[in-house]
């Protein structure tokens, strides 16, 4: 039977991990694992934007060396990392939201791409980190709204200044292991840099504004039809789970220090999985029942793209990543947490129930 000492060969026990925005929806289910892996787990972000919010539902704080700071602020950050001296630092702390983009764009592109340099930086000075992984975005690509999956070495780019943000933060990164963390001078720094970039991710404990399944879990909460904005919009759905297994997968083999690890991924569901907005709603309704219902609302008010694919030939290929959930089973799980948080049961149990569904199963 597998163990949690089982995966990654053991290789989390007793590392030092800092994530930055843990208290985030990703960087919560990523601290529950890491817990569960052994990981000492430190974190820094702001406050829970949300309220109710997985890091308190599932009182992650209890878990994990919690640090409340802003990504952009130096000096908090360096003196947060300097006493931490993490072994491995996740930086998922963001301004993540699409339709926000438009209404800050300046605090977007601040926390996104100066706050990424700010971390980097940090890293720089305090040294000692062995791998550092920047979470962005599959919207960070140059959308030609195509209808097969962008490569890693497509085109950066973003029409709203979210996927922008998230494209110069990328290049941010490339440019940083290029100057200072080059994987051919690796043994003179010894540091690992690699970007994850992920599809749209879905699960419980979201509660994110204008996001599709907190706004259906928001529409039943208020007995009201679901309203749908762009309906045949076609996305990479995945189960939050999915990503996070990625990054934790190429975070093991980049710490060996090979030059093939240190470079972008795509982390998506298979092919099969990416459906649109409209099929997922009847779906997650048809699970649901209760006459869960929906309705479609167009929009016009900003840009969105309607056709995004991710190509993860690289990961399965390279790093033997593959995705274990189909979209019928991601829904039933996102569906099976909510329904059990509104039944009472509590949120850090729930999550720790399908993490070991999904990293455990025979």
């Amino acid at each position: 039977m597998v163990t949690y000492q089982d995966l990654f060969k053991g290789y989390y026990k007793g590392k030092k991990i800092l994530i930055t925005g843990h208290t985030g929806f990703k960087g919560s289910w990523m601290s529950l694992i890491l817990s569960k892996l052994g990981a000492d787990v430190y974190g820094y972000a702001l406050d829970p934007y949300t309220k109710p919010n997985l890091f308190e539902s599932a009182k992650i704080n209890e878990l994990v060396t919690s640090y409340i700071g802003d990504i952009r602020d130096h000096s908090k950050l360096f003196d947060v990392v300097n006493k931490i001296k993490p072994d491995i630092v996740i930086h998922m702390a963001a301004q993540p939201l699409v339709r926000e983009s438009y209404r800050k764009p300046m605090e977007t592109y601040e926390v996104n791409v100066m706050g990424t340099i700010n971390l980097l930086e940090v890293i720089r000075e305090v040294g000692g980190v062995t791998v550092t992984v920047n979470v962005t975005t599959d919207k960070c690509y140059e959308n030609r709204e195509w209808h097969w999956g962008y490569r890693e070495n497509e085109a950066m780019g973003g029409k709203d200044p979210y996927s922008s943000s998230k494209a110069c933060s990328e290049l941010v990164t490339s440019s940083y292991r290029s100057s200072f963390f080059n994987p051919e001078n690796f043994e003179n720094h010894k540091m690992a840099l690699a970007s994850a970039r992920a599809g749209n991710v879905i699960g419980g404990g979201d509660w994110s504004d204008d996001r599709l399944i907190p706004d259906f879990i928001r529409s039943i909460i208020d007995n009201k039809k679901i309203e749908i904005r762009n309906p045949k919009a076609i996305r990479p759905w995945q189960h939050v789970l999915e990503c996070l297994y990625g990054y934790l997968t190429l975070i093991e083999k980049a710490s060996r220090g090979e030059k093939k690890y240190c470079d972008a991924w795509n982390f998506g569901p298979d092919e099969s999985n990416s459906r649109n907005v409209e099929w997922i709603v009847s779906e997650l309704c048809g699970m649901w029942g209760d006459q869960a219902s929906y309705s479609i609302t167009p929009s016009n008010d900003f840009h969105e793209a309607n056709y995004l694919k991710l190509d993860c030939s690289k990961a399965k290929n390279e790093l033997k990543w593959f995705p274990r959930w189909d979209i019928s089973t991601t829904l039933e799980k996102t569906v099976q947490w909510n329904k059990a948080f509104m039944n009472g049961e509590d949120a850090r149990e729930i999550s720790f129930k399908q993490i070991e569904e999904y990293f455990l199963a025979d």
